[in-house]
């Protein structure tokens, strides 16, 4: 998942599973971001604030090394109105549904799908899974993630418009408008 950084940034809100630690039968978490990580948050993505953000993971082993990560992520973001430019908050409710697999794995089934694209063909949509990466999950990276790509780029105040000033051209106001007087002028000699 991409995020709108733009640089070398840290992760405002960590929250590492050990992959080697999850048991069978797997674990479940609730996360929630303090005052310190809603304010990095809001930072990397350009957000006037978070008031809020939590999120509820569960991290289930499936075969091959792979781990499935379901849950929902939940924030209250304040915005700024396009139209208005007032203050707006913006309620978030997010699902989360992806598949972790070991990083060689990952990077090589990328290559796989790469290889296979024919310029001929549209390309299929693939859901490639995550990389594990050290052997951790970082359900806080995850949280944020999935918190950023369901941000409204272009937030508007309920029931505000923007209506386009519509002005009557001026007949005597267009490029060629010195010309003509002065053709005008030399034509009145």
């Amino acid at each position: 998942m991409n995020r709108p950084k733009t640089g070398s940034e840290p992760d405002p809100w960590r929250a590492p599973v050990i992959v080697a630690q999850i048991p069978d039968t797997g674990v479940h978490r609730e996360l929630e971001a303090s005052a310190a990580e809603r304010q990095a948050m809001a930072d990397l993505a350009s957000l006037r604030e978070i008031l809020s953000a939590q999120a509820s993971f569960e991290v289930v082993p499936k075969s091959g090394g792979r781990y499935q990560v379901t849950g929902h992520v939940r924030a209250r973001i304040g915005q700024t109105c396009v139209v208005t430019l007032d203050p707006i908050e913006s309620e978030i409710d997010e699902e989360v549904d992806l598949m972790f697999a070991p990083e060689a794995e990952a990077r090589r089934l990328a290559d796989l799908i790469e290889e296979g694209q024919d310029d001929r063909e549209p390309p299929e949509v693939v859901d490639l899974p995550e990389a594990i990466v050290g052997g951790i999950i970082d359900l806080g990276r995850l949280a944020t993630d999935a918190l950023f790509l369901a941000v409204d780029p272009y937030p508007r105040k309920p029931g505000a418009v923007f209506e386009a000033e519509i002005a009557a051209p001026d007949p005597e106001d267009h490029p060629f408008a010195a010309l003509k007087a002065l053709q005008d002028k030399k034509k009145g000699q």
